[in-house]
């Protein structure tokens, strides 16, 4: 079977342990998946399976995209990734992988694309206190002051600045399985995951830790 899925964030809710304590829970959508290549040492120089997830129209994908999901038996497909495998399992082009291939898996790592905060400033990006709001301040209260232009005559490499904020790949591991739900293609993990919802996530086989 492969490492991973991939999945949707369909939101946060909450749920209540056997204890009664509310738990904050993410639910996503894993799956269904279509296999659309199977990898090999031999001939790939690797093994990987790659998996194709929500089709999209035919007239949007391009021919040689058409002709590589046509041995698979299939459509197009909007987001196509790839997972090593976890062990010496026969999977065929065309083959589909549920949220059922996580039965028994106790946490799992979570990867996604993190919500894009556009430009930003030092306050927001990086938390700087700003400047004082009395004292004769005058229209620099979230400036980020001196970057170094006195001393050493240049702006340090990696000085915390302005700029692009968010948009970026994030992964956070060891996220406990609350629930599956097979029916509906649904996992329920403990914590937050990130990116907004509908987001594109990859959902991978973690490391379960005890608990000190």
């Amino acid at each position: 079977m492969p490492t991973g899925l991939l999945g949707l964030k369909l939101g946060m809710t909450q749920v209540f342990d056997e204890t009664g304590a509310m738990v904050p829970v993410t639910v996503l959508k894993a799956g269904p998946c279509v296999v659309l290549q199977v990898k090999t040492p031999e001939r790939d120089a690797y093994g990987a399976v790659q998996l194709g997830f929500v089709d999209k129209p035919r007239h949007r994908g391009t021919q040689p995209e058409r002709g590589h999901v046509r041995k698979a038996g299939t459509e197009p497909k909007r987001y196509v990734r790839e997972f090593g495998l976890l062990e010496d399992e026969a999977l065929e082009p065309g083959q589909e992988l549920t949220v059922a291939a996580l039965e028994g898996v106790r946490c799992v790592d979570v990867t996604g694309l993190t919500k894009g905060r556009g430009f930003t400033g030092v306050m927001r990006r990086h938390g700087f206190k700003g400047h004082p709001g009395s004292h004769g301040t005058e229209r620099k209260h979230r400036a980020s002051g001196s970057v170094g232009t006195r001393f050493p005559q240049h702006t340090r490499k990696g000085a915390r600045m302005a700029g692009h904020m968010g948009a970026a790949r994030r992964t956070v591991r060891n996220l406990e399985v609350v629930r599956i739900d097979q029916e509906n293609h649904l996992l329920v993990v403990k914590g937050s995951v990130p990116g907004p919802r509908g987001g594109l996530v990859m959902i991978c086989r973690g490391r379960y830790r005890r608990k000190a």
